[in-house]
């Protein structure tokens, strides 16, 4: 999930038989039933309830580290794009965590904790780089939800995550970039780095949604971030020239 307020909005929609599905196989403790078992009939307070929850456990574990591994996100869509380039899906999936992951056409094989074969029947795979997983890779399929394509979870990381990112350049660097971009629109780029939609942008500068979605254009239309349709929202997310930007702030290839 790109963001976490799209990742909540998505909890609390959830349809019951999802949430039904998705609980059945927890342990939980005994004073604890009575509020899972609220959960799983969609109750709304006890979804808000499950949703703040995720929030304070995002400010605890993620959001102190996230500015770093979205660089390294960023960085491994750009490997994947170039193996892309230069060999075709072929190369990226032989490229792929060998050897954890094999690629003998037309086969994919990827670790699972029992045998099973997997026929994508035109779905597609979606390959899912991890900054937080503690297993190397990991295959993911729901056998009762048909539709929906099967999940190949990768690793990001080329070095341990610390709790520095963008937001901790040094002086000099941000007064580069706030030259050249400007204060409030270097302030957007930032905020890019983690994704946000228009109204989170707006909220994050202080600005009127039009003045957010304004800075937004300006940022797309000059190839430092990306602009991509969530649902009834929008994301922005920070492009690989974005990044070197923001971290070195001059304008170079990254």
């Amino acid at each position: 999930m790109p963001s976490l307020d799209h990742a909540v909005d998505n909890l609390l929609h959830a349809p019951v038989s999802r949430l039904r599905r998705e609980l059945e196989g927890l342990d939980f403790h005994p004073g604890h039933m009575p509020w899972a078992r609220r959960v799983s009939e969609g109750d709304r307070d006890a979804l808000r309830q499950l949703a703040e929850a995720v929030r304070a456990c995002h400010r605890l574990t993620v959001e102190p580290y996230w500015h770093r591994g979205r660089s390294e996100l960023v960085a491994l869509s750009t490997r994947c794009a170039n193996l892309v380039l230069e060999g075709g899906i072929d190369l990226l999936l032989r490229s792929m965590c060998a050897p954890l992951v094999r690629w003998r056409p037309p086969v994919l094989e990827a670790p699972y904790p029992r045998r099973v074969e997997v026929h994508l029947r035109g779905r597609g795979l979606l390959i899912t780089p991890t900054i937080f997983s503690k297993l190397p890779v990991s295959f993911l399929w729901d056998p009762l939800d048909t539709a929906q394509p099967p999940r190949l979870t990768v690793p990001a990381l080329r070095r341990p995550l610390t709790g520095t990112g963008p937001a901790e350049a040094d002086g000099s660097t941000l007064r580069n970039l706030e030259s050249l971009l400007g204060r409030t629109r270097a302030a957007a780029l930032l905020v890019t780095a983690e994704g946000c939609t228009t109204s989170e942008l707006a909220r994050r500068l202080n600005v009127t949604a039009a003045a957010a979605s304004q800075h937004a254009t300006v940022l797309r239309n000059t190839h430092l971030i990306t602009t991509s349709r969530r649902g009834r929202s929008v994301l922005h997310l920070i492009t690989p020239l974005g990044l070197s930007l923001l971290q070195t702030g001059a304008l170079t290839e990254p």
